[in-house]
């Protein structure tokens, strides 16, 4: 292996074609940020398109809904299509709308029809618990037992998922599948093709959670022929805390009625007519419930001007690029330190390591005091994500440098070994 150096670290940022976006985000002072799966990081874009919507409100009036630069009147249907090409949806698959857990409640509503002994959710052990807690409640309003209900594939290590685990499980009762593209802690890819087609040779709807997927890793949905997909918009998409969310329905599926029905489902042409007879938008847009969340949406704008620019492929080459030198670096630099690697080490990760270690909540700790922002996840695991458009190859050395020094002085000893109110 190529012993590596902070020269080398250099060299590379030197020759990286995206480090000009660096200087598009605020980067907190003194601080190397690694926690943009978590959150990520406010762009001058998305401060300025912010700003802009503030503006419009200002001067406007309630005359913004259909005045300025970004009508608020159309500004979740504006907004789905400029995040349609990050998951692979054609124009009026994808609506920027609600948030994750309302997404997927308004989705679940939707596509579980229990039908005689086609009754069972599929979803694993390994998935976000709010996600888990949204399929508990709609398995539960529908007359159902969670206990007997839910169905959660096994993890075998802990870590990952099999995909052949999940395609044995799709059998004859179930009536919804609910999966993660990328899994939350190990950062692992799901084979999201196979298991479309798995699912849709078995006549079963498949959606997938895209949250730490998206704007990290690149998507096929409409040519896969994915039911449905949910999302969040403040991790590697940089919308900023309760950004406004998405989905995406395929359009096979358009005029489908949604289950929870609200006035801002209606067709734009019809919505003000106040009819009591719902008239559904006939694309995605059908699967909004309430208004805008105009503020909450803004930064988004600005911010996917920059994935436009620069193109999911680029960002995914330069993340595993990212993401494998850290690999390395922690193999040259902490072979004798007690971490696990805990995701892949190939190219099915997503944007993010997972760093296992029992000492995991004081050394996260411990970092973050020498000015490295990390993330914990209990009970042991320190996750690190190297963001392709503001990150360097330096701040990887830096990271694992300050890393090799906590671990060689025992630094994390003065803190408690427990996570905070927000891990």
């Amino acid at each position: 292996m190529t012993q590596h150096t902070l020269s080398n670290a250099q060299e590379r940022d030197r020759q990286d074609k995206l480090a000009s976006y660096r200087g598009e985000f605020y980067i907190p002072a003194n601080t190397i940020y690694m926690d943009g799966n978590s959150l990520g990081l406010l762009s001058k874009r998305a401060e300025r398109t912010l700003l802009d919507l503030l503006a419009s409100w200002k001067t406007l009036g309630i005359d913004g809904w259909t005045e300025g630069e970004h009508p608020w009147f159309y500004l979740s249907e504006q907004v789905g299509e400029k995040m349609a090409p990050l998951v692979g949806g054609k124009k009026g698959e994808v609506i920027a709308t609600g948030s994750t857990t309302t997404n997927l409640h308004q989705l679940v509503s939707t596509f579980y029809k229990p039908d005689g002994n086609k009754t069972k959710i599929l979803a694993d052990e390994l998935n976000f618990p709010s996600d888990i807690y949204a399929l508990k409640s709609q398995l539960r309003l529908k007359g159902y037992d969670p206990d007997t209900h839910l169905i959660r594939i096994k993890s075998p290590d802990g870590r990952y998922l099999l995909e052949d685990d999940i395609i044995e499980a799709m059998t004859d009762d179930v009536a919804l599948i609910v999966l993660p593209a990328v899994l939350y802690r190990s950062g692992q890819v799901l084979d999201m093709e196979k298991l479309t087609k798995a699912a849709n040779e078995r006549n079963i709807p498949i959606g997938f959670d895209l949250c730490h997927s998206i704007g990290a890793v690149g998507h096929s949905l409409h040519d896969w022929g994915t039911d449905f997909a949910f999302w969040c918009t403040y991790k590697h998409l940089n919308g900023g805390p309760g950004s406004v969310g998405g989905l995406f329905v395929h359009e096979k599926h358009f005029g489908k009625a949604p289950g929870l029905a609200g006035w801002f489902g209606s067709k734009k042409e019809s919505q003000f007519d106040m009819d009591h007879m719902m008239d559904p938008a006939s694309d995605a847009g059908a699967y909004q419930i309430g208004t805008p969340h105009v503020l909450s949406l803004a930064p988004v704008i600005g911010s996917l001007d920059m994935f436009e620019e620069v193109g999911i492929s680029a960002i995914r080459e330069k993340s595993l690029e990212l993401t494998g030198y850290m690999l390395e670096l922690i193999e040259q630099e902490l072979p004798e330190s007690g971490f696990t690697i805990g995701n892949p080490v190939d190219g099915i990760r997503g944007g993010h390591l997972l760093l296992e270690h029992e000492e995991a909540a004081r050394i996260c700790k411990a970092l973050k005091e020498d000015g490295v922002i990390p993330d914990f996840r209990a009970p042991n695991g320190i996750r690190l994500a190297p963001v392709a458009l503001y990150n360097t190859f330096e701040d990887v050395w830096h990271t694992v440098q300050k890393l090799k020094v906590i671990m060689d002085e025992k630094r994390y000893e003065k803190f408690e070994n427990k996570r905070g109110v927000v891990a």
